[in-house]
């Protein structure tokens, strides 16, 4: 019997459009013409997806008590159709992967060296070490490629060091790219917006961090894998 694939939905989820952002956590939208502050899920730059007037799905927060009502979870986006920006997201279907695997032991937050990956694996004696990035930037639709990272990420570049290292010394080591949008089944390094990134991935990879893709289908109130593609 074949096992689920990883999927999350969204209860409580309401749609609404876009008019701005006011800093990295908060923007301002319409929803039933009322104009509300939200929480953006995300704190990477998003400029081709968080435009005027883009119509978003937004989900209700439990806590009465909070600051802002709502989460921004995804937005729609012509040619891509909707792109799931919950930063949370890549990490908590990694985990439902991971745990539907053969893995003896899988542990989230792990700390190697200086860093902290985001799932340590154990299987048979053998040392696992995992660290996972959300794509939702797309590059180019007819090949399927999209680009990481959307903002420079310092610690991107030392995880990938970090996994080098642990790569050398025994550790079965990968960095594992979710992709949180339709279309899209690669990502390359975004060498533009960070050319230091795209070096150390080269370097990893290199070492034998193994480099695999996640694609997904993503609906405005839902995101679940559908394939994997080992780099």
């Amino acid at each position: 019997m074949s096992r689920q694939k990883p999927i999350i939905f969204y209860e409580n989820t309401v749609r609404g459009s876009f008019i701005k952002r006011l800093n990295r956590f908060t923007a301002e939208v319409l929803i039933d013409g009322k104009k509300e502050i939200v929480h953006v899920k995300n704190t990477g730059r998003l400029r081709e997806l968080l435009v005027p007037e883009a119509k978003i799905t937004l989900q209700k927060a439990s806590d009465p008590a909070r600051k802002t009502a709502y989460d921004l979870i995804s937005v729609y986006k012509p040619g891509i159709e909707w792109v799931n920006i919950d930063s949370l997201v890549p990490n908590a279907l990694m985990k439902q992967e991971l745990l539907g695997l053969d893995y003896d032991i899988v542990k989230p937050e792990y700390t190697y060296g200086q860093s902290r990956f985001d799932f340590y694996m154990e299987r048979g004696g053998e040392k696992f070490l995992r660290e996972v990035k959300g794509c939702t930037l797309a590059s180019d639709l007819e090949r399927g490629i999209g680009l990481f990272p959307d903002a420079p990420t310092e610690r991107g570049v030392k995880h990938l060091n970090e996994l080098a290292e642990a790569a050398q010394e025994g550790y079965h080591c990968s960095i594992a790219f979710v992709i949180q949008m339709n279309g899209i089944h690669y990502v390359f390094p975004n060498t533009e917006t960070q050319p230091e990134f795209g070096q150390a991935l080269s370097r990893a990879a290199d070492a034998g961090v193994r480099i695999v893709y996640y694609g997904c289908h993503v609906e405005a109130d839902s995101i679940e894998i559908t394939g994997v593609i080992d780099g």
